[in-house]
């Protein structure tokens, strides 16, 4: 279905794996400590975007002058804590298995590359990936092409030749202007 494609690169969170609802139950928990809120329908259109970013934009809405960064760590120690007991693949996992060893594959992700790695392994998955590219690898994040870009890299596959599997605006954006093609899981 994808044999036109030299390279595949999909995201992670949302896309490969069921992360979300563990993501909005640890935004959830962390920000409760500090008399905040995670409003899902309003950071609908961060997903996709690095931790920092969403804990910034949370920090601003609430005018509070707590670091973003700092929100960030404890919002990802949170997760990490969750994620390896309630996480599972999501069906576009039979892509990765059908094309492994015929076609480069790489993870681009928004989360940090340390937690991308971990999920990826936990559930028996890290072995189809030839890269993984986490949102602490690049230093402009999607919509920016960075992250696609360098997973094209890392495959040694021009970028027009790749197709990228996400289920994020900012991703899709991003696919778009790093001359990929792009599959809108959402709509799969």
């Amino acid at each position: 279905m994808y044999d036109q494609y030299d390279g595949l690169i999909f995201d992670m969170d949302g896309t490969l794996l069921d992360t979300e609802p563990t993501h909005r139950k640890a935004w959830q928990q962390v920000l409760k400590q500090y008399g905040m809120h995670y409003d899902e329908s309003a950071m609908v259109s961060l997903n996709g975007s690095p931790t920092w970013l969403i804990a910034k934009t949370i920090v601003d809405l609430h005018h509070s002058t707590m670091d973003p960064y700092t929100l960030a760590i404890e919002k990802t120690a949170a997760v990490k804590a969750m994620l390896l007991d309630d996480v599972v693949p999501l069906p576009l996992v039979e892509v990765v298995e059908a094309y492994y060893g015929r076609r480069p594959m790489a993870v681009g992700t928004g989360s940090e590359h340390s937690m991308a790695v971990a999920l990826l392994e936990h559930l028996g998955l890290l072995r189809y990936f030839d890269a993984v590219v986490g949102a602490d690898d690049v230093t402009r994040h999607k919509p920016h092409p960075e992250t696609f870009l360098r997973c094209a890299e890392l495959m040694g596959v021009v970028p027009e030749k790749c197709i990228v599997f996400e289920d994020a605006d900012f991703g899709i954006l991003a696919a778009k202007s790093a001359a990929m093609a792009y599959v809108d899981v959402r709509r799969r």
